[in-house]
């Protein structure tokens, strides 16, 4: 991963609000979640809403596909894959074993 990949990503996951987005999208798995309901979920207006998508968008850590009326967000777990490893690449110096595992997925 290039520096400047890693910094935008982790840039658009320093603020509260995307990264409760991010979280839950994460947790929503392939199926993703409509973009009302998420905005539902966390109590944020539609125009708050589609701005801090777009900035998760623009990192490359969601993206939208239409189905019917609906906008339906998904959380790129292949991004998100290369940025904890990208943190951790060097982690413990050298002593993967000192690493925790990966939880979850």
């Amino acid at each position: 991963m290039e520096i400047t990949t890693a910094v935008a990503a982790l840039a658009a996951l320093a603020q509260g609000s995307r990264l409760a987005m991010f979280r839950l999208l994460v947790q929503a798995g392939n199926a993703g979640m409509a973009a009302g309901a998420l905005g539902e979920k966390l109590g944020i207006p539609p125009a708050t809403l589609s701005f801090h998508l777009k900035e998760l968008a623009r990192a490359g850590l969601v993206s939208g596909r239409t189905e019917g009326r609906y906008v339906i967000y998904t959380a790129n777990y292949p991004a998100m894959d290369e940025l904890i490893g990208y943190l951790t690449e060097n982690c413990c110096a050298g002593d993967a074993s000192q690493c925790a595992p990966r939880k979850g997925c």
